[in-house]
Formats: structure tokens, sequence, C-alpha cells
């Protein structure tokens, strides 16, 4: 147990994947090291902000739900993103809003039915090592979280960054604020400068047709089917690669990457989704269909400055 710290649960059982994340490990593409981070983090940013933690603090990502946890202290904690019906002492509970929670509670997820990822914070964040500036955990890189790059096992226990307070204002997201996890997305896209090596039919195919997620999609990348982009770029220098980045292989299906996708690549990319909307990617599941439609640099920049905004000019509803 790291000093000034608290122990906060005993995992019951870790569900199918449960992880913890911050933002992400960033400045380390040059060593091969992907950024990671939390997948959905706006999500994630409400978590936080639920129990008065800083930005970045340390959260556990559930993804698809099952986690167990068996609280150790007393504390407060927040729970945003997927629904995952959410229970307390065997009570259901809403979430994106916070509760206190005493010494003896269970809390469990159950499985995922609208979205894919939750979030839960308490307040103070989770207490991991930190790596190259991070928390995130990377399995596939076996970087992060307790132990080296593994998801939460059942029978650890996890730790809080600092005592709880005694007492913590209780609040609620408005339901304004909340977003819905649709089957069907509308993605914005900001071409990038490779897009002019497509031709303009399969610029047009690429826009017009409408893809499913298929089972390959995980935080590395979510690998979309549908009518294939054909293109016959070959021999492109591998070089770095964004979050959000589609790249279109030799298949012709799209993959847009995630937070824990490769540093480099040599397929082309037609583009790259505006960070805003990869939150809606992370939640979809296999099955959602998903819609690109294109926007300028300009005006992509204006978007996430007012979902910015929109964010912090946001009040919490005091419970």
């Amino acid at each position: 147990m790291q000093n000034h710290t608290t122990a906060a649960f005993n995992v019951l059982n870790a569900g199918a994947l449960s992880l913890l994340q911050d933002l992400g490990r960033y400045g380390h593409a040059n060593l091969g090291l992907t950024s990671g981070g939390a997948a959905d983090k706006q999500a994630f940013a409400w978590a936080n902000r639920l129990v008065n933690n800083p930005d970045n603090a340390c959260c556990i990502e559930i993804t698809l739900g099952g986690l167990e946890l068996a609280c150790l202290n007393d504390s407060c904690i927040a729970i945003t993103g997927a629904e995952q019906n959410v229970s307390l002492n065997q009570q259901p509970i809403k979430t994106w809003q916070s509760y206190r929670i005493k010494r003896g509670d269970i809390l469990k997820f159950g499985f995922a039915q609208h979205g894919c990822r939750a979030y839960l914070a308490i307040h103070g964040g989770f207490a991991a090592p930190l790596v190259l500036g991070s928390r995130s955990t990377v399995c596939r890189e076996a970087i992060g979280g307790l132990t080296q790059g593994q998801s939460l096992q059942t029978s650890q226990t996890l730790a809080v960054n600092r005592p709880s307070a005694s007492v913590m204002p209780l609040q609620a997201v408005p339901q304004e604020a909340i977003p819905s996890y649709k089957r069907h997305l509308v993605i914005r896209l900001v071409l990038g400068y490779q897009y002019q090596a497509f031709s303009q039919a399969a610029i047009k195919q690429f826009f017009a047709q409408t893809y499913h997620v298929s089972q390959q999609a995980d935080r590395m990348g979510y690998r979309l089917t549908g009518e294939p982009i054909k293109h016959d770029i070959e021999n492109l220098y591998s070089e770095g690669i964004s979050f959000g980045a589609v790249q279109i292989p030799l298949d012709g299906q799209p993959i847009v990457l995630g937070p824990d996708r490769q540093t480099i690549g040599g397929y082309p990319k037609i583009g790259s989704v505006l960070s805003i909307d990869m939150d809606k990617i992370m939640q979809a599941t296999t099955g959602c269909t998903i819609q690109f439609c294109s926007v300028s640099l300009d005006n992509a920049q204006h978007l996430i400055q007012l979902a910015q905004q929109r964010f912090k000019q946001t009040q919490l509803i005091q419970l």
C-alpha cells in the first residue's frame, strides 16, 4: 500500500474487463508507448467532477460490467457512462450522481444495457503507481494499473489516494447533460492530407454508406464493416497515428483507432474523428451503425471548444 493512502475496496468479482484509467500517458510515442487513458473522456470527466476530484484523478473503467466490490472504508463515489444496472447492497441505484458509501457495503455492476463502458470515481482518486506520469492501464503494453498492465483481478485491494472527507456534497448531472448511447451514430470527421490519394468515388462512398461495428472492437480500435473502400495506395511510409484516426487497410474496411492504438502505421488514413465524437464510438457495441460526415478543421475546433464550455458551465444538481 502506498503512503498517504487508505484501503477503499476489495474486489469480489473483477468483471469482464475493469481497468484503472486516468487521462492517459502522453509524450512517449517515441518509445513505442501509446497514450491509453479513459476511452470515454466525457463520462470520465463527469465522474471525477461529481466527487470533486482533480481532472486527472484515477477511475475504474468497467467494460460490459460484472464488477463487484466490497467497501472497506466510508467514502463518496460516483458512477457515469454506460447503464450497467448498478446496485448498492442489492438495491438498484441511479448513475450520473454521487453516493456516500460505508464500510461493509457491496457495490455491484450488472451487465451493460446501453453503451459498454461505465466509470467509477471515488473521492481522492484510486491509488496506483505512476508510470511515466500516468496510472493508466494498457494491457497490450503491460504497463500501468496495479500490476504491469493487468486488468483488475478478483481478491485485489484497491486504495484511495487520501483519506475520504467525512462530509461530501451529493451531486447529480442534469438530465439534459447526460449523453444517450444510441445504436446509430453520426460521427464527424476532419479529412486528412492522405484523403487526396483516394478517388472521388471512394470518398463519396465512404460518406454515403452506413457502417456496422464488428466484433473486432476494443480499446485499440473499432473495425467497421460495410462495402469495401477500394484503393491501390501502396508503399506509404509508416508514420505516427492519432487517437481517432480512420485507417483504410487493404480489405477496404475502416478501422477507427482508439486510446490503446499502435503508435505508428502504414495504412492510408482518410481523416480523423473529432475527440468529442470518439466518446460516442468507444461506447458503441457490436452491431451499432455509424455514418460519417465531414467537417472543417476550424469547425471541429469550434465544436470542441463549445463542448468544453458547456461542461464547465453546467451546474451540478445538489441532492
